[in-house]
């Protein structure tokens, strides 16, 4: 189960390197039911890992030329804010138990990974049709709509805080419609700012937990080392094909969550 979990952990980051999006959504359930770890705590360690590797994702993206960094500093400072605040406020005063409803008792547990098997299956369905669009480019959009903007950044921003996914499913076709950024640029856009969201929030998480810094760091690695990976095999394979595959397991995957929680 070890090896399994470790293998998870470099799936990660290979999910990354490969679609630029998504490979946030598998590292809160890798924690949870492979590491043992608790989900508020997953989720802490979810915004470290994800945020370390984004931002070595979006570096090798601005190598070549695809990080539209003013773009992601506007969009991002929304985002970056909601995360931060969700992580200091709102996050530390989640009960253990929530609520009960004759003999259903809803725990903080259940709470997070039903909201999170939701995500998955929202992320998985935005994969899957993305994939199927074979737009390759956008056109430029002149006047941007600052408000949508600022909406749809703190509405990733409450995700990213809340459940300690990246948002790489949101911020991509946000990029795309609303800025008109090619997809390439949408994509390393979307990782430097999945990246600040990420690290960001991690710090609004400092005297909440108890960091087990080196197991942190060692799953960290493992996940960075699997970007390299994924970035490489990226100039080999059908990205479109790819993401509708992995669209569907992650569908699967949160299908399986929610069942779990709900019902066993």
């Amino acid at each position: 189960m070890e090896v399994v979990a470790y293998l998870a952990s470099a799936l990660i980051g290979i999910s990354l390197g490969l679609v630029g999006g998504g490979g946030s959504i598998l590292t809160v359930p890798v924690l949870v039911y492979l590491f043992g770890v608790s989900p508020l705590l997953a989720t802490s360690y979810s915004l470290f890992i994800v945020g370390s590797t984004s931002l070595v994702g979006a570096w090798q993206n601005y190598r070549n030329g695809q990080v539209q960094v003013k773009t992601a500093l506007l969009f991002g400072l929304s985002s970056v804010t909601t995360v931060w605040l969700t992580r200091k406020f709102l996050i530390p005063v989640i009960p253990h138990h929530i609520a009960s409803f004759d003999h259903f008792q809803l725990t903080e547990r259940m709470l997070m990974m039903g909201l999170f098997a939701v995500l998955m299956v929202i992320a998985a369905i935005a994969m899957i049709r993305s994939g199927k669009d074979k737009t390759a480019e956008s056109v430029a959009v002149k006047n941007p709509n600052l408000f949508k903007l600022l909406v749809f950044g703190v509405g990733i921003g409450l995700t990213t805080g809340l459940l300690g996914a990246g948002g790489g499913f949101l911020l991509i076709p946000t990029l795309v419609v609303l800025l008109g950024l090619p997809m390439k640029e949408a994509i390393g856009t979307s990782l430097f700012i999945i990246a600040l969201n990420s690290l960001i929030g991690f710090s609004g998480d400092f005297g909440h937990f108890q960091i087990d810094w080196v197991f942190l760091l060692k799953i960290t690695l493992i996940a960075i080392f699997g970007i390299f990976i994924g970035g490489n095999w990226s100039k080999k394979v059908d990205s479109r094909k790819l993401k509708i595959g992995f669209g569907w397991f992650v569908l699967l995957m949160g299908i399986y969550i929610l069942t779990k929680e709900l019902f066993y």
